[in-house]
């Protein structure tokens, strides 16, 4: 079996996301999203500089207007973390992650839900959301004394975990701001999201064609689903093999793009929690061992040479690049160009600086 060392998976995973090579300028950024398997986005106006990164010449108002047009939308999915997903993704997969969400709230707050069963707190708080589009501390507050031993911040968290729901906007706009209010997928896409049989396959082959060749556990890190063995089964016969230089199986699908693993890789600025880094079980083929608690803990990063080499901040002021590493010559030049790029972009125009600390 073909062994692909780190710099091959690297190529791979960069040329199927977009950031080897940008999407051409005009590409319909929902198209792009949807490719994607959605954008982490629990910071509102973080997936506009992932956009920026993966498509040429990017314009973020028609990303925006696509949420309040609904065709793209913020929801609870993968990990129970908040994503921009397309409007046809959040109703074909928010059923087959649910229980998932609803396990992973209780894991963490069930000292503070003492007497609260999910079903029935799902009973009672559907019409507050379904009414008007509310944050969870309202919701919590509505239902409050029909579980009178729950803490009220937790009852809020479990609020918005317990059944489909979408942040309307502004929340998530580029030039829009505001709290996290919530309304049910039904009130605002026309339809409750139903199971379906194929969700778990699509979802499977979708990982592949955006983050592959890759192994079923790192598909568990990106998806935070559990009986995925059963579907990797079933796929079998469609998918081809490799193995990393750990020995582990990966999975791929058989007309998807390996680039030369010698192809030159831009530099490339990456929004906080993105999932190329975040969407696998072994991420050294994106970033050192050394640097992987960074990612999550908001970190920006930059790629370079298609690893992460610094990490990024912005201010009214401009873009400061921080190295983690030695940057030669050619690298600090090439980073400060697309940095220019990305605080002109952030900017909208404004004069401001890019500075590159020393590691």
């Amino acid at each position: 079996m073909t062994v692909l060392d780190r710099r091959a998976l690297n190529r791979a995973t960069l040329a199927r996301q977009h950031l080897l090579e940008r999407c051409p300028a005009g590409t319909d950024a929902v198209d792009l999203v949807g490719h994607l398997g959605g954008l982490q986005a629990q910071e509102p106006r973080e997936p506009y500089t992932g956009l920026w990164s993966r498509i040429a010449e990017f314009d973020p108002r028609p990303a925006s207007a696509a949420l309040t047009g609904r065709t793209l939308v913020r929801t609870l999915l993968m990990r129970r973390t908040v994503h921009l997903v397309t409007a046809d993704d959040c109703l074909a997969h928010r059923a087959l992650h649910q229980p998932m969400i609803t396990q992973r709230t209780w894991g963490a707050r069930r000292a503070e839900l003492d007497g609260v069963a999910p079903d029935a707190l799902a009973e009672a708080v559907r019409p507050c959301f379904a009414e008007t589009p509310r944050t969870g501390g309202e919701a919590a507050r509505l239902v409050a004394d029909r579980f009178p031993e729950a803490g009220h911040a937790a009852l809020a968290d479990a609020a918005v975990s317990v059944l489909p729901l979408v942040q309307v906007p502004p929340r998530g706009t580029w030039d829009g701001t505001g709290p996290a209010r919530l309304t049910t997928v039904e009130a605002w896409l026309g339809r409750e999201p139903e199971p379906d049989p194929t969700a778990a396959d699509d979802l499977v082959l979708r990982y592949l064609a955006a983050f592959g060749p890759a192994a079923s556990a790192d598909l568990r890190a990106w998806c935070g689903l559990t009986g995925l063995p059963a579907v990797i089964t079933r796929l079998r016969p469609r998918l081809r093999t490799f193995r990393d230089e750990r020995g582990r199986e990966l999975l791929d699908l058989p007309d998807a793009p390996l680039p030369d693993p010698d192809t030159p890789a831009p530099p490339r600025f990456l929004p906080a929690f993105d999932n190329v880094v975040l969407g696998f079980d072994d991420r050294s083929r994106i970033v050192d061992d050394a640097h992987r608690g960074l990612s999550v803990t908001g970190a920006r990063f930059v790629l370079v040479d298609g690893r992460v080499a610094a990490t990024w901040t912005a201010s009214a002021d401009g873009l400061t690049v921080h190295p983690l590493r030695a940057l030669t010559t050619a690298e600090t030049e090439d980073v400060v160009a697309e940095a220019e790029r990305l605080r002109t972009f952030l900017a909208g125009g404004a004069p401001g600086t890019v500075d590159v600390h020393r590691p």
